[in-house]
Formats: C-alpha cells, sequence, structure tokens
C-alpha cells in the first residue's frame, strides 16, 4: 500500500511540474566559422542541475519551470554568454546564440574535436600552437575576408612566399618550382605544364579550399623532394544544415576595357572546352580550316558563376554522413602592351627588339564533390575533383627580329596565336582508424590524371621587302628560317597512382593519463606515366624572288592558302621534312616519355619529455627511378637518360614551451631536388623571344635545412612570431644562356653549393573588439584587425663554367655555358617581402554585415636568369600591388562584394643587370569584380 501510494505522489509531482513548465529552445552558433551550427554545446540553468547539449545541427530544446532564470551557453574554447529569460507556464521561448573563440585560452585547457572546422583563424592558429613541428596555415575564413579567388595568391598572404610573374607558381623564401611541393589531402599533385614540378595553383578556386598547411620545415611524412615548401590543399568539408548557395560575379580589366577594339584567334570558344587536331593529308595541300587572322571580339567584360551545396545526414545514433559539392565558371580578360627584348648583348643591344600587344582570354572551370562517412571511430572520404582551365592568345609584336642579320633596321611584324587548355581530374579515397585508445591507421590512394594541349599554335614572322626601308611593305621574301611561320600542335599526358599508409602506437602513459610518446610507421608510393607530343608544320617559303606584297598583315589568310600552295609560293614541312623526303615517317611528332617510381618508407617518433619540451625524430628512405627518353628535332635517331637514387632523409623538430603563451621551435633535416622531364629532354621549345633546350646530364640537388621560431599568442585568434632559416644546397639547378648560335637558355648544376639565410617575422593583432547584445538576444560585433608579415633574406650561389663542361661532356651530352660572375644569388630569391592587411567587421541588425580589407603585397628584385659571356643577369624588378575587399551582408540569405585588385597598377619590368636595360616591361592592369550570393 505504501509503495502504491509513493508511486502515486510521485506521479502527481510530475504532472505538476509539468503543468508549471515552459519550453526553451534554439540553435547555438559559431561566429569563427560565419554562424555555422556548434554541435555539443552546452545550455544550462544557473544554480540548477537542468541542462543539456546542442545536437549536429547546434538544436536545443529544454524544459525550464516557469518563472526567472539565467541561461548559460557554453563550450570549451569559447566565450561564455549568460542571458536572463522570464518564461510562463506552457510558453515555448526561442533564444538562438552566436558563440565566439575564447581570448587567451591555454593549450591544456582546448580540446580539439574532430568534428571542429579547421577553416577558421582560430582553430588554425591553435593547431600552429598545439604543433611540435613548424607549420602555417591559412584558412577559408582568412581567404574570404582577404578576397581571395585562386590558391597562387592565397599563397603569397602568408610569410615568406611570392608569386611568379605570370604563371601560378610561387617563390617560397626565394626558393622556386622545383624546391616546392604540391599535395591535395596530403596526396600528391601532377603537374600541368612539361617543365615545370607543380601544378600552376592558379587553377584552384577557393571554392574548393578548406584550409592551405604551408609546411616550410620537412617531417619524415613528406615526400623528400622539397626544400622550399610542402603546400598541401584541404579540399573543404561540410557539417551543419543543408544549404545551397548560388553566386553570380562580373568585372573588368582596367588595360582590356581601355582597347577600343579587342582581338582574339578563331578556332576557340569562350567555354574553353576546346580541342583541335590537325587536318589530314596536311603535306599534300593546304588543309587547314582555321583562320591566321584575328578576330574581333566584343566588350572585354569578364563573368562568373557558382552554385555550391552541402548537407549532413545522421544514419543512426553513431554514423553521420557530410556531402559537399561546388561548380564554378569564372573568364577573364587580359591586355598588355610594353616591350620585348629577350636579352641585350654585352653592349647594351638587343638582338631582338620589339614593341609588343597581347590580347588574352582565360577560363577556368572547376567541379569538386565529396563525401565524409564516419562511424565512431572509423572515417572514409571520398574526394572528386575536376578542373577545365583555357588560355587564348593574340600576341603582336613589331620590331627587329635579329639586331644582326634578319629586319636589324626594325620594320618585322611577328604574330603568334596561341590556346592552351588543361583538364585535371583527380579521384581519392581516404580512411582514419582509431582501433583503440593508442591504436590509429591512416591510409589513401588517388589517381590523377592530366592532359595539356596546345592545339594549332599559329607563328607568323613578315618582314620589310627591302630591310633598308623599315617602315615599306612587308612580304615574305626575306625570311631566313623555315620555322619562322609555323602551326604547332601539342599534348602532354600525365598519368599518376599514389598511395599513403601510416600506422601510429601511442605508449607511456603520465601521471595525468596522458601519453608521453607516439610512434609512426609508414610507406608512400608514387608511380608516374608521362608522355609529350609535339608536332609542328613549317610553312617553307620558295621562290623568294617572286614573294608577293602583304597589303594587309592582319589578312594573311590571302597569303597562305591553296592557290598559293598550287604556285610554288611556300611548302609545308615537318621537322623530319615533306612530302620529298624519303622517309616513310615525316608525320611522327617529335617526342619524349618518362616513368618516375618513388617508394619510400619512414620512421617517425614523436615524444613528450617533461611538460614543457617534445620532439618529433624521424627519418625516411626513399628509392626514385626517373627514365626519360626522346626523339626530337634534335636528336631525330632518339636516345634516353635515367636517373635511380636512394636517399636516406633524417628530420628532427623540437618543441619547448616557454609559457601557456609562447613556443620555441628549431627544425633541421636533409631533403633533395630532382629535375623534372622536359628539364632533362632534349627538346627545343622556341618562344618569340627565347628558345629553351633540355639538358638530359642534369641530376639531383642534395639540400640541408634549418629553422628556428619563437610563437607567442596573445588571444586565441592573435599570433607574433620571429623566425629564422637556412639552406644549405648542394649541385644547386639553374637556368643559364649556353654557349650557342642563338643564345638558348638551359638547366644546368651551376655550382658547387649555394645558401640561403633569413629571417621571418609576423603578427595578426585585434585592434578593437566590441560586442553588443540587442533585445532579440543576438549578439552584434564590431571590430578592427591587423595582419602582418615580412621575410628578409640573403643567398649565394658559387658558379662553375668548368664544372658544367666537365660533367655534361663525362655523361655524353656536353654544354658550355660562360658565367659572367663567379657568385650570385639564387635564381628567384627576393631579399625583402611584406604583407599586409587592415580589415573592418561591423555587424547590423536584421543580419546585415559588412566587412573591408585592404592589403598590400611586394617582393624585392629577384634573379630570372643567370649572366653568361659578360652580360648581366636578368632581374625581374620589385613590385607592390594593392587590393581592397569589400564585403557586406545585406540579409540572412543574400550576400554581396566588390574587389578591386592591383590598384596601383605598376609597371612590371626585367632588366639586365649589368647593362641596365630594360628588356621586358608591362603593365598588368586593375581588376574591379561586383559578386552577388542567394544562400537557399
Amino acid at each position: 500500500m505504501k509503495k502504491f501510494l509513493f508511486i502515486t505522489f510521485l506521479a502527481f509531482s510530475q504532472l505538476l511540474v509539468a503543468q508549471s513548465q515552459g519550453t526553451l529552445k534554439g540553435i547555438l552558433s559559431d561566429k569563427e566559422t560565419n554562424n555555422e551550427p556548434l554541435p555539443f554545446a552546452n545550455v544550462l540553468i544557473k544554480g540548477t542541475a537542468m541542462g543539456t547539449t546542442t545536437d549536429f545541427d547546434g538544436n536545443y530544446v529544454l524544459k525550464v519551470p516557469a518563472g526567472t532564470h539565467t541561461v548559460i551557453f557554453s563550450f570549451l574554447g569559447y566565450k561564455t554568454i549568460e542571458k536572463s529569460i522570464t518564461i510562463a507556464v506552457g510558453e515555448t521561448l526561442t533564444i538562438n546564440q552566436i558563440l565566439s573563440a575564447e581570448e587567451g585560452v591555454s593549450l591544456e585547457e582546448v580540446v580539439v574535436r574532430s568534428f571542429k572546422s579547421k577553416e577558421t583563424v582560430s582553430a588554425l592558429l591553435l593547431e600552429q600552437k598545439k604543433a611540435v613541428t613548424i607549420q602555417t596555415k591559412i584558412g577559408a575564413q582568412e581567404l574570404s575576408k582577404k578576397g581571395v579567388s585562386d590558391v597562387a595568391v592565397a599563397l603569397t598572404k602568408t610569410t615568406g612566399i611570392s608569386k611568379e610573374q605570370g604563371s601560378g607558381g610561387v617563390f617560397v623564401r626565394g626558393l622556386g618550382d622545383r624546391y616546392n611541393v604540391t599535395t591535395l589531402n596530403g596526396l600528391p599533385l601532377p603537374s600541368n605544364n612539361a617543365s615545370r614540378k607543380n601544378i600552376d595553383l592558379d587553377i584552384f578556386s577557393t571554392d574548393i579550399v578548406g584550409y592551405i598547411g604551408i609546411d616550410k620545415t620537412y617531417n619524415a611524412s613528406n615526400y623528400g623532394d622539397f626544400a622550399g615548401a610542402n603546400v598541401d590543399i584541404a579540399s573543404k568539408n561540410y557539417t551543419g544544415k543543408g544549404f545551397f548557395e548560388v553566386g553570380v560575379g562580373s568585372g573588368i580589366n582596367s588595360e582590356a576595357i581601355s582597347q577600343s577594339d579587342f582581338y582574339l584567334t578563331d578556332g576557340p570558344n569562350t567555354s574553353g572546352f576546346y580541342k583541335k587536331n590537325y587536318p589530314a593529308f596536311p603535306l599534300n595541300n593546304y588543309n587547314f580550316t582555321t583562320s591566321w587572322d584575328r578576330e574581333k571580339t566584343g566588350t572585354p567584360i569578364n563573368s562568373s558563376f557558382s552554385i555550391k551545396g552541402g548537407d549532413s545526414y545522421s544514419l543512426g545514433e553513431n554514423t553521420k554522413l557530410n556531402i559537399f559539392a561546388v561548380a564554378s565558371f569564372d573568364n577573364e580578360f587580359k591586355f598588355k602592351e610594353g616591350v620585348s627584348r629577350g636579352s641585350v648583348n654585352v653592349s647594351g643591344v638587343a638582338r631582338r627588339d620589339y614593341t609588343f600587344k597581347s590580347y588574352a582570354y582565360e577560363t577556368n572551370a572547376t567541379f569538386m564533390g565529396n563525401m565524409v562517412l564516419k562511424h565512431k571511430d572509423h572515417t572514409f572520404k571520398y574526394n572528386g575533383l575536376g578542373v577545365n582551365t583555357s588560355s587564348q592568345k593574340q600576341d603582336e609584336y613589331a620590331g627587329t627580329v635579329d639586331i644582326f642579320d634578319y629586319a636589324p633596321e626594325g620594320g618585322a611584324f611577328v604574330q603568334r596565336q596561341t590556346f592552351e587548355r588543361t583538364q585535371l581530374i583527380v579521384h581519392q579515397l581516404l580512411g582514419d582508424h582509431r582501433l583503440s585508445d593508442q591504436f590509429q591507421v591512416n591510409w589513401g590512394g588517388s589517381y590523377n590524371f592530366v592532359d595539356n594541349k596546345v592545339p594549332n599554335r599559329r607563328q607568323v614572322i613578315l618582314t620589310p621587302d627591302n630591310w633598308d626601308i623599315p617602315e615599306g611593305p612587308k612580304s615574305f621574301k626575306q625570311t631566313n628560317n623555315e620555322s619562322d611561320n609555323h602551326r604547332f600542335y601539342q599534348n602532354l599526358e600525365e598519368e599518376e597512382v599514389a598511395a599513403n599508409f601510416a600506422t601510429s602506437y601511442k605508449f607511456n602513459k603520465n601521471e595525468d593519463e596522458e601519453y608521453k610518446g607516439k610512434i609512426t610507421l609508414g610507406y608512400n608510393g608514387r608511380f608516374k606515366n608521362v608522355k609529350f607530343r609535339a608536332t609542328q608544320f613549317n610553312f617553307r617559303i620558295l621562290d623568294k624572288s617572286n614573294q608577293p606584297i602583304i597589303s594587309d598583315i592582319y589578312n594573311l589568310d590571302d597569303y597562305f592558302n591553296q592557290d598559293n600552295f598550287n604556285a610554288g609560293l611556300f611548302e609545308i614541312k615537318t621537322f623530319r621534312g615533306g612530302l620529298g623526303t624519303t622517309s616513310t615517317n615525316v608525320l611522327l611528332p617529335q617526342t619524349y616519355d618518362g616513368d618516375q617510381t618513388i617508394h619510400a618508407g619512414y620512421v617517425s617518433l614523436e615524444y613528450v619529455f617533461s611538460d614543457k619540451f617534445s620532439g618529433v625524430f624521424g627519418v625516411r628512405g626513399e628509392d626514385i627511378n626517373q627514365t626519360i627518353s626522346w626523339t626530337t628535332s634534335l636528336d631525330p635517331s632518339g636516345d634516353s637518360s635515367a636517373l635511380n637514387i636512394f636517399e636516406i632523409l633524417p628530420a628532427i623538430s623540437l618543441k619547448y614551451i616557454l609559457n601557456d603563451d609562447q613556443n620555441l621551435k628549431f627544425a633541421t633535416s636533409k631533403t633533395y631536388t630532382l629535375p623534372q622531364y622536359k628539364e632533362r629532354a632534349l627538346f627545343q621549345y622556341e618562344d618569340v623571344t627565347q628558345a629553351y633546350i633540355g639538358n638530359p646530364a642534369l641530376y639531383a640537388s642534395t639540400d640541408y635545412n634549418v629553422d628556428l621560431k619563437w610563437d607567442y599568442f596573445p588571444k586565441s585568434s592573435e599570433i607574433i612570431s620571429l623566425g629564422l632559416f637556412g639552406k644549405y644546397i648542394q649541385n644547386p639547378i639553374n637556368e643559364a644562356t649556353i654557349n650557342s648560335a642563338s643564345n638558348d637558355i638551359s638547366w644546368v648544376n651551376s655550382g658547387d653549393k649555394a645558401t640561403a639565410f633569413g629571417a621571418e617575422f609576423e603578427i595578426r593583432k585585434t585592434l578593437f573588439d566590441k560586442e553588443v547584445e540587442t533585445d532579440d538576444y543576438t549578439t552584434l560585433k564590431n571590430n578592427l584587425t591587423l595582419g602582418f608579415n615580412a621575410s628578409y633574406m640573403k643567398s649565394n650561389q658559387d658558379l662553375d663554367g668548368d664544372k658544367v663542361v666537365k660533367e655534361t661532356t663525362e655523361r655524353g651530352f656536353p654544354m658550355s655555358v660562360d658565367f659572367t660572375n663567379d657568385e650570385s644569388r639564387i635564381s628567384g630569391a627576393s631579399d625583402l617581402l611584406l604583407n599586409t592587411d587592415v580589415s573592418y567587421f561591423k555587424d547590423f541588425k536584421n543580419n546585415k554585415s559588412l566587412q573591408t580589407t585592404v592589403a598590400y603585397n611586394y617582393f624585392s628584385d629577384r634573379i630570372f636568369a643567370l649572366g653568361t659571356e659578360g652580360k648581366g643577369d636578368l632581374i625581374d624588378a620589385g613590385v607592390g600591388t594593392l587590393d581592397l575587399i569589400l564585403k557586406g551582408k545585406l540579409s540572412k540569405n543574400f550576400g554581396v562584394s566588390l574587389t578591386a585588385k592591383n590598384l596601383l597598377n605598376p609597371t612590371i619590368e626585367r632588366k639586365q643587370e649589368t647593362q641596365d636595360v630594360v628588356v621586358s616591361s608591362y603593365k598588368a592592369g586593375m581588376n574591379v569584380k561586383l559578386s552577388f550570393s542567394y544562400n537557399f
């Protein structure tokens, strides 16, 4: 009976409590991730045991007794918010709260959960603070603030990195393409350029980026072929509620829009998805259908379009599926006008001397999709990426072809029409398995395919009919070389399969139940195949005494046609000959084929020696086999060359915690630098003002690296750091002008050693940060932030022409270089690099906000190519760029941005140092763009 009465009383009491309660609910959002939902945050009623946590989508629901209470919203590492509420019986009160990162939280107090976004400044700085190794990361939040549109520009916003002019390559601490490595989610990416090691980073839109990691120091899990940096693009992952966003934009380039008429070439379309092969029987008749003449296009207005979306699904209590996809298309018109001379002789006289105009149209179409499946302690991720880029150019030159014997008084006209298209396809599958508290396994595999095409490049050289009258009528009567007038078809295909595997084991718990040691064993494999094909049809001028006057230099179809072919004014040949050649292989292209296999194993030990001192000790062994074979105009019978090496690569990283906010880190390592395929293939590539030849005798460099860095973290989103670094490179590789009739450029192991020493400084500071709470329980933020980084470096290298002659002769491919100086700076190395930005953010009511950023970037003079035969080095003059970015939210769903880049529009110059002559000069133009986005 007593038991029955007790149960009845309890039930009645619960009924009374339920009837005297209200319901509190809402969504907690993360200010650091642009108000994305914040899962697993705490909601508590102060002074009671009542509370709950938010779900995966940031939602919470809590029953609260009627009356006045204080609600506490909290999350580890974030500012705790307290709100006073009054709730009536039966009332449902909705409070949506935004949490922002805590300031001054020490490392020991913070747990970085696996679901936490790594795109924010505070999260990436926390990871940088916690790591033993020296690393730098820039996330999507900061990229958005600075108005960055591609990965190449993104890297220039970090310390010690500058961008190569006219390409998507970067210099890291003065070290260019050959010294860097590019990966996507830790797996290697192929190059889209035959003469380069890394893919052009400007083809990657920041729409696909979660964050970019820059490892300037080597650790054993990285491939050893770098001394500058390993750039890892971490693809965007999505967690939270489903969303779908559409964006459109339009803009102009000031130089392009200033042209009353804008010209491009016949054939390529505006989408960039264009391919063209040469016609059947190209030597028998004139069968080419595309025009030699430029075509007037419409007003050069840039445009962009993007769609992206993502969603998260709970597949049971312990399983989560995240899906994200983005597709975008951008185009851009460019115009350059200036001088182009290639180089000058000892007396300062240019062998080639042109003024030029260059009209360009570029496209970038990108698609990326990924799926992340997480079940308890097991994560599987698929990532697919497709990129199609194109560049269409109409280049026109006027002046002297060759000061010695080819239109020496000027008056020549050169036209080169180029379309280049690159397709990149990437498939990746990755796994992460926490098998126990101590044992973890990570693995990944990828398939990469690159198809780079230059279909139907066209070049024409017209000279004065009488060289003594440079302004007189033009003709082909004085043409000297078969290759002056040509159509060129190039195809580069690269396939690569790569695999990563690592297993780690934690051991030796301390009194706080934390493991002091971790040992990792790993394997990396790369299996690459490269195929290069190039066919050039040379239009050899015949019967020069009867060559007609070209009345209109922009109407060349009147000359290159079937009637003039039949009349014997010209014939069509390849490098193997024409129709009269007895060989049956005249249409076989110039080729080179390469295979590269790398097997690597490594072991790494991470150990915490004390509360303040820890280290990572690793060693890696790499077996590298690189073979290349070719059949080219320089070596029609063909040949091959092999490079087989085994490298033992040790690495040490040490960390000492000075106090809760300051770290001191040290790193030293050994790495190597491989030559690239085109640098070793005996193939000649001719530009308008310069020719390049590969060097089969080229071999790898050995690199020794050392870094020391101090980091201070005043607040969660702030850092002050100072670093020192040094590089010692044995047998460095450089571009140099070799002794040849046409002053060709090649790649050589130019001396015994090179050294680089420098210092880096960085500061990110919040100048003020104010928050105002409104009546509807939202927080309005108002802040001003400053970012600044600088890098200063001194480099030096030996230059030894005798070494080049000796080593190339011993390897069977003799080459001679007569360096002007016995030593010089490292090519590409700027003494000084500066980056700074100031950003102001203000929240308004009704989901409105405004963000304004001013960013400035500067690099000092750097060597483009080493001087030879008494000539000075070719120097790229220092350049500063100023950008303005305005981003606003007009409502919860509608956003707008205005960017104005390269506001100063400086003249970009290349000089020959000793002779003090400008060999190249132009303005790139200011780019202004207005964009809109709508989030459904």
